[in-house]
């Protein structure tokens, strides 16, 4: 039987070890990318569109991240559903832990291991998107739909509106719009009007719509893809300053100062 001198046992035990440590390293980087709020995340959103493709049939028309213009300058929706039942507006909202809210407040609270941070009411940030749709295609305020999905690892602590839903439920809320609103030359009509908008904005302010795409106004977490929140200094030289805060910290402590 062949038998390795002991300077090749070392070199293949050597290498053996070395392929099994990378494994082990490749292995614990995917099991850290699965638990990451970023991953989370983005799979909240890709089951928000893989939801809308396979529970909407053709009377469901959907366009993704547009941007339109508004009194106050540019603002970008994620999603918009265009159908015989109504327009439905849809915000979607990457948070983990606690969140409590009030439909009326301007603020939201987001409890992570006992500590909370507020952030903007996502109802009044999408009443500013409903507006948008209504001032671009005429359409009768009555017919257009506000709809919130926070995606991620969260839950709701205080009862919720059935428009501020997770990725589970928000089909459920389009779908119990059961009256006819919008006949199919209204709707060719509203999803043209769309992308002229959407058209124009790019033409006439194309830094600015570049701006929105990166977030600038609410801007997204480098790291892991998460809002960043409003926060304030409560201690220290910097006292009473604001910052934007990553929704995912203390597990994500990323920070970025207010130009």
């Amino acid at each position: 039987m062949f038998e390795l001198s002991p300077t090749l046992q070392s070199i293949v035990s050597a290498l053996l070890a070395s392929k099994v440590i990378w494994w082990s390293l490749f292995a614990a980087g995917v099991v850290l990318v699965f638990r990451s709020a970023w991953f989370k995340g983005l799979l909240g959103e890709l089951f928000v569109r893989l939801a809308m493709k396979l529970f909407l049939n053709q009377q469901y028309r959907r366009l993704h991240n547009i941007i339109l213009e508004t009194p106050d300058g540019s603002t970008q929706i994620d999603h918009v559903i265009v159908s015989p039942f109504g327009v439905f507006v849809v915000e979607t909202k990457n948070f983990r832990g606690w969140i409590f809210g009030n439909p009326q407040s301007n603020t939201w609270t987001q409890s992570i291991y006992g500590k909370k941070f507020t952030f903007q009411n996502p109802l009044h940030q999408n009443y500013k998107h409903t507006k948008a749709v209504e001032a671009v295609t005429g359409i009768n305020p009555a017919h257009v739909h506000s709809v919130v999905v926070f995606v991620g690892d969260s839950e709701f602590k205080t009862p919720m509106p059935p428009h501020v839903t997770g990725p589970g439920s928000f089909i459920r809320y389009i779908k119990s719009k059961g009256d006819v609103v919008l006949f199919d030359e209204d709707i060719e009509a509203v999803l043209e009007k769309l992308q002229i908008g959407k058209a124009s904005v790019a033409i006439s302010n194309p830094t600015h719509v570049e701006n929105l795409k990166a977030n600038v106004s609410q801007p997204k977490c480098p790291r892991c893809g998460a809002d960043m929140i409003l926060r304030t200094v409560k201690k220290g030289p910097k006292m009473g300053s604001e910052f934007w805060g990553c929704a995912n910290f203390p597990r994500c402590r990323i920070v970025k100062n207010i130009a």
